[in-house]
């Protein structure tokens, strides 16, 4: 295990199993390993297309933006 990554599982194992849970759902399917499909909603694939259609546009959050949704939750 690279030192990077040992310093990612050290930093979330202070989080709630919860979002450990997700966390490692995540990591898993980046591996390859949790190919569990995704059904999206029609508010979700809206929202979806949204965001792609923003970031063709340019759009992204400003640094700002972004601590402030880490700060919402705790992060």
């Amino acid at each position: 295990m690279t030192r990077l990554l040992e310093q990612a599982v050290e930093a979330v194992r202070v989080l709630p199993d919860a979002v450990q849970d997700e966390l490692a759902h995540v990591l898993l399917q980046l591996a390859g390993l949790d190919q569990a499909a995704v059904e999206l909603t029609d508010e979700e694939m809206a929202g979806l297309e949204e965001s792609l259609a923003q970031a063709e546009r340019g759009e992204f959050a400003s640094d700002e933006d972004i601590q402030e949704i880490w700060a919402k939750h705790g992060l």
